[in-house]
């Protein structure tokens, strides 16, 4: 015989397990707070401040060439972001680019996920952790400070 409970459970969705997942868990990393997967709109804001600024710069030194800002951006990510792990709206939105282990990326690292980053394709397709390919690429994390 069939039962209410059957008929209505397709209305329910899926069966929820109660294990429940979020980005950077199979790394090890807390689901919030420090240490944390920056979420896309701290990674939006922070690429926004960048691109700006690079606009600026790019319009006082070179008249607001458009590859100005592309080459202000790309110089800006390589420095920052290989020495510090952080350039300057990751800094204001709180967040850093880094090692599994914690480290900061170093050279190789910012110089490699900054050129997939100006193709904008790797970064703007991610895994389930909300890594971009630029991120994965150079096993780099972008994690709340």
């Amino acid at each position: 015989m069939v039962s209410r409970r059957d008929l209505g459970s397709w209305l329910e969705g899926p069966p929820q397990s109660n294990e429940q997942n979020w980005p950077g868990q199979r790394l090890g990393l807390p689901r919030s707070g420090p240490g944390s997967i920056a979420r896309p709109g701290r990674r939006i804001i922070a690429l926004m401040i960048d691109w700006g600024l690079s606009y600026l710069i790019a319009g006082w030194l070179f008249g607001g060439a458009e590859l100005g800002i592309l080459a202000i951006f790309a110089v800006e990510q390589l420095l920052l972001v290989g020495t510090l792990g952080y350039s300057i709206g990751h800094r204001i939105v709180g967040i850093a680019v880094r090692k599994p282990d914690g480290s900061a990326p170093g050279l190789l690292a910012a110089v490699v996920r900054t050129v997939l980053l100006c193709l904008v394709i790797p970064a703007v397709i991610f895994d389930q952790d909300q890594r971009g390919l630029h991120d994965r690429a150079m096993s780099t994390l972008l994690v709340r400070m």
